[in-house]
This record gives C-alpha cells, structure tokens and sequence, in this order.
C-alpha cells in the first residue's frame, strides 16, 4: 500500500523538534541557559507537565543539561549530534565523496599552514610520538589507521583555533572511510608515513608554505588514489559484462 496513516505527533515531539531546531540553527548556542519553566510553557503555549517531558527528552538526548538548582543549559554538543543532522544528506549523495575531497583541499593545507605557525613544543613532541607509533605499525604490517587520524587531529589542536578544531573533528567522521580505503592500498600505507614526516619537519621548521603545500600534495596524492582503484573497478565489471557468452534468444522449434 503506497500510502500510510500519518503519525500523530504529541505536544513534547513538537517541543523537542522545535527546540532541536533552534540549537541546529545557532538561536541558542552552548552555554545559553533556557527561561524558566513557566515562562517556557507559555512561550511554546504548552502544559508544563508536557514541557518537563521535552525538556527530559532533550536532555537524554544530550542537548540540554540541568544544573541542581541552577536551572537548565543547552549543553556541549558532541560531534555526533553536529553532524547527524547533514551526515545523512551528504554520504547519500552521488558525488559526496569528491566533494568531501573538495573540502578537504580548502581546510586542510590551512590547518597545516598554522600548525607551522603556532605549534608549540611540547604538540611536536606529540606529533612525533604519534608518527613514532605510525611507524612501529606500519614496520608491522598494519594499516596504522587510528595513529593516522590521530595525527590530523594533532595539526588542528596545533592550531590553537576552537572553531576549526570543531569542524575538523566533525569532518574525520566523514572522512574516516576514504581514509581507510586509502591504507589499504599497497603501499599507501608507508607513502603515507613519509608524507606525515615530510609535513612535521617543516612544522618544527616553522615553514607554513612547505607544510601547507605538502598537506595539499598529500591529500591529491589520497584522491587521486582512491579514484584510481575506482575506476580499475568499474573498467574490470564492463570488461566482464561484455566478455560474457552471448545468449541466443531465438527459439528453436523441432523441424
């Protein structure tokens, strides 16, 4: 049957949506500190009892936090409630992935460029001990997937910049899959590594251009990469379609 019955929605699914929304939207940032409840129930033209349920709700949800005697706040929202809202929407699309690459190339050598810039001793030492354990796993077969992000992640903290730590964290959810397609590539692995060498010496260089243009030949080299091997699939089944037996669609009828 094409059609259904549509679902009534009650007074607290409205709130929550609602409320939803004006976090989404940025009409309350992290920190904001709601009305009260009366004022808050006469705002939305709501019973309370429906209010406290939404406000539960929201809350369960991470969205809100209440503070004992302090009165509630739209709490710090993690990652995964920044991007469930997009995350769908994008990753269904045809061409996400060469968009997401498109992103990365605008970001990405940028994050690099202050990381040379503002990095500070003891976030190199970091940097190098990441890359130390890359190496380890690399030397042993791995994939050293995890260590690879973590040392992404390292440059954007080097940033000292809230808000692009922020978007990059949201961002490695998406990039995680292309990133693992990427090391299991033979070789990528360790091209990788050196990449990722290349890329702290002129951080610790303080050279913002040469980390800013190796990061942007790194992430071309992983693009280019990735749609490479795409393409040798997509050439293998066309080759194997047309290789196929032909079948005889005539009928044969006994002479």
């Amino acid at each position: 049957m094409m059609f259904k019955p549509i679902k009534k929605t009650r007074v607290y699914e409205e709130i929550v949506a609602k409320v939803t929304e004006m976090i989404n939207n940025g009409v309350l940032k992290e920190g904001d500190q709601l009305p009260g409840e009366r004022e808050l129930a006469e705002t939305f033209s709501v019973s309370r009892s429906s209010l406290r349920e939404a406000l539960r709700t929201l809350e369960s949800q991470g969205f809100l936090e209440s503070r004992q005697g302090n009165g509630t706040y739209v709490a710090s929202q993690p990652v995964e409630l920044l991007v469930k809202p997009f995350a769908s929407v994008i990753l269904s699309e045809k061409d996400a992935q060469s968009e997401l690459f498109e992103m990365r190339r605008l970001i990405e050598p940028q994050v690099a460029y202050l990381a040379a810039e503002r990095a500070t001793s003891e976030e190199i030492d970091q940097m190098e001990k990441i890359l130390a354990d890359q190496e380890s796993q690399v030397a042993g077969g791995g994939t050293g997937t995890d260590v690879d992000k973590a040392f992404h992640y390292a440059l954007a903290e080097a940033t000292k910049n809230r808000i692009l730590l922020r978007m990059m964290d949201a961002a490695m959810e998406f990039f995680s899959e292309s990133r693992d397609n990427y090391l299991q590539i033979k070789g990528r692995p360790e091209k990788s590594l050196v990449r990722h060498k290349e890329m702290l010496n002129a951080i610790k260089a303080g050279n913002k251009k040469r980390a800013a243009g190796i990061m942007r030949e790194h992430l071309e080299d992983i693009e280019s990469s990735l749609f490479e091997v795409k393409d040798r699939k997509i050439s293998a089944k066309s080759v194997g379609r047309s290789s196929s037996p032909a079948v005889n669609k005539e009928r044969s009828f006994p002479s």
